[in-house]
C-alpha cells in the first residue's frame, strides 16, 4: 500500500504540471496537415493545343445535341450510383456532427421507482411495504487535453470533403459514360443504315446480274459473286443491331431506368455528335484542382494524417470531469422537497502505463496508412496526366485520320460510278464493279467509325480534364468547404 501510494504521488507530481500546461495551451498532438507540393511539368507533351484554362462545366453542350443534353440531365437525377454517393455524403456529415459532439459535455437524466416488501422477523416486527422514488442527473466532460477528439473531428471533416469529391467523381464518370454510349448508339445506327442502303443497292445489282446471266451477257461467276457480296453486307445488319441495342440498354440503366426504356425514344435515329471546337487543356497543374479523383485522393490523405494525431493522443493521460446529483423520496411529490439529496463531483485521470506496445503500434499503423494515401495521391495525379496526354493524342490523330478517310471515301465513290459506266460500255469486267462497291462500303464504314471516334475522344478528353456536372448543390458544397475553418491549433513541438 505504501508503494502504491508513493507511486500515485509521483505520478501526480509528474502529470499535474503537464496537464495544467496542456489545459492552458490547448495543445494537439500529431502532425498538422499540409497539402503536398508536387512537382508538375510546365506544359503538356503535345504543344499544339491551347494552354489557356479549359471550360469544363457542362462541356457536352458544345456538341449541340438536345437529346444528349436531356439524357445527361435525366441521368444525374436518376442514376443509382449518384444516389448512393449522395447517401455516403449524408453519412459522412452525420459522422462529423457525431465527432464534434464528443468535444462537448454530456448530461443524462435518470429516474427510478421501486416497490419493496420486507419480510417479517421471528420476533415482533411485521412485514412492511414501502415505495421509493429517485431522480437525478449525471454529467461528464472529457477535457481532450491532447486533442484526440479534435483530431477525430478533423478527420471526419476531411471525410465529408472526400465524400463530396467522390460524388463529383461519380458524376464525372456518369456524364462521360452517358455521352460515350450515346455516341456508340448513334454510330451503330449509322452503320446499320449504311449496311441497309448498300445491301439494297447490291441486291439490285445481283438481280440485274442474274438476269444478264440468263440472257447470256454475264457469267455464272459474276452472278454468284454479286449475290455473295449482297449477302455479306446483309449479314452486317444483325451485328450492328446487337451493338446498338446493347448501347441503348446500357444508357437506360445509367439513367436509372429499365433497359428497354429508351428504345422508342432513340429509334428514329440522329446524327453522330460532332465536336466543332478545339479543347483548351491548360497546364498539368490544373488537374490538381479540376480532377475530382485527384482531389478525393488528396482529401483522403488529409483525413488519414489527422488520424495519426488521434492515435497519438491515446498514448497520453486523459482527464474527465464527472458529477451527479440524485434525490430520493417515498413519494413522487416529495422529490426535491422532503427528499434526501446527494451529489458528487470531481475529476478522474487515466494514465496508460503498460499496454504491451499496442498504443505505439497503433500510431505506426496510422502513419503507414497515411503514407499509403500519399502514394495513392501521387498515383492519381500521374494517372490523370496520362489520361489527358492519351486523349489529346487520340483526338488529334483521329481528326487527321478522318480527313484522309473522307478523301478516300470520295475517291471510292467516284471509282464506283466510273466502273459502272465503263462496265455498261463493255470496257471493263463486271468484277471491277463488285470490287469498287466492296471498297466503297468499307471506306464509308471506316468514315463513320472515325467520326464516332472523334466524338468519343472529345468525351474522353473532357473527362480526363475533370469536366462534369456542376449543379447548385455542388456549388454550395464547394463554397461550404472554402468557408470551413481549421478545427485544431498548432501541434505540440
Amino acid at each position: 500500500m505504501q508503494i502504491c501510494s508513493h507511486f500515485h504521488k509521483r505520478v501526480s507530481v509528474i502529470i499535474a504540471p503537464v496537464v495544467l500546461s496542456m489545459a492552458l495551451t490547448g495543445c494537439v498532438v500529431g502532425p498538422d496537415y499540409r497539402k503536398p507540393a508536387l512537382t508538375m511539368p510546365s506544359h503538356w507533351g503535345t504543344k499544339t493545343q491551347l494552354a489557356k484554362s479549359p471550360q469544363l462545366s457542362r462541356w457536352w453542350r458544345q456538341l449541340k445535341d438536345p437529346t444528349l443534353d436531356a439524357l445527361i440531365e435525366e441521368a444525374v437525377a436518376g442514376n443509382l450510383d449518384v444516389a448512393s454517393a449522395k447517401a455516403k455524403i449524408r453519412e459522412a456529415r452525420a459522422s462529423y456532427r457525431e465527432q464534434k459532439g464528443a468535444l462537448l459535455p454530456s448530461l443524462d437524466g435518470t429516474a427510478s421507482a421501486a416497490r419493496t416488501r420486507t419480510a417479517a422477523s421471528d420476533t415482533s416486527s411485521e412485514a412492511t411495504i414501502y415505495s421509493q422514488y429517485q431522480a437525478g442527473f449525471d454529467a461528464s466532460w472529457e477535457l481532450d487535453l491532447f486533442g484526440g477528439n479534435k483530431r477525430a473531428a478533423e478527420a471526419a471533416k476531411y471525410g465529408v470533403e472526400a465524400a463530396d469529391e467522390e460524388l463529383r467523381d461519380t458524376m464525372l464518370t456518369l456524364v462521360g459514360d452517358v455521352a460515350s454510349y450515346y455516341v456508340q448508339a448513334r454510330e451503330y445506327q449509322a452503320l446499320r443504315d449504311l449496311a441497309r442502303r448498300t445491301a439494297v443497292s447490291q441486291r439490285k445489282t445481283a438481280a440485274l446480274t442474274q438476269a444478264e446471266f440468263k440472257a447470256g451477257s454475264a457469267t455464272g461467276v459474276d452472278a454468284a459473286k454479286a449475290d455473295a457480296l449482297a449477302s455479306s453486307t446483309e449479314a452486317d445488319i444483325p451485328t450492328y443491331e446487337i451493338s446498338y441495342a446493347t448501347a441503348v440498354h446500357r444508357l437506360s440503366v445509367l439513367l436509372g431506368k429499365p433497359p428497354a426504356a429508351l428504345e422508342e425514344r432513340l429509334k428514329a435515329g440522329g446524327p453522330i455528335p460532332k465536336p466543332t471546337i478545339t479543347v483548351s487543356i491548360g497546364i498539368p497543374a490544373d488537374i490538381l484542382n479540376s480532377r475530382p479523383d485527384v482531389r478525393l485522393a488528396e482529401r483522403q490523405l488529409a483525413q488519414y494524417t489527422a488520424k495519426i494525431g488521434q492515435a497519438e493522443a491515446n498514448r497520453y493521460p486523459s482527464i474527465s470531469l464527472t458529477g451527479d446529483i440524485a434525490s430520493s423520496a417515498a413519494s413522487i411529490s416529495d422529490l426535491g422537497k422532503k427528499s434526501t439529496i446527494g451529489w458528487s463531483v470531481g475529476p478522474s485521470i487515466t494514465v496508460p502505463i503498460f499496454q504491451g506496445g499496442q498504443l505505439k503500434a497503433a500510431v505506426d499503423v496510422a502513419k503507414a496508412k497515411r503514407d499509403q494515401y500519399y502514394v495513392a495521391y501521387q498515383a492519381a495525379v500521374l494517372s490523370a496526366m496520362e489520361d489527358v496526354e492519351n486523349a489529346v493524342v487520340s483526338l488529334t490523330q483521329e481528326r487527321l485520320k478522318h480527313s484522309k478517310l473522307s478523301s478516300s471515301a470520295a475517291s471510292y465513290r467516284r471509282a464506283t460510278d466510273l466502273s459502272r459506266t465503263l462496265n455498261q460500255a463493255g470496257v471493263t469486267d463486271f468484277l471491277d464493279v463488285l470490287d469498287a462497291e466492296r471498297s466503297l462500303y468499307s471506306a464509308e464504314e471506316a468514315l463513320i467509325e472515325s467520326q464516332a471516334s472523334i466524338a468519343s475522344d472529345y468525351v474522353a478528353l473532357n473527362k480526363a480534364l475533370g469536366g462534369g456536372w456542376e449543379g447548385e448543390e455542388e456549388k454550395k458544397n464547394r463554397l461550404r468547404h472554402s468557408c470551413w475553418g481549421r478545427l485544431t491549433k498548432p501541434a505540440c513541438g
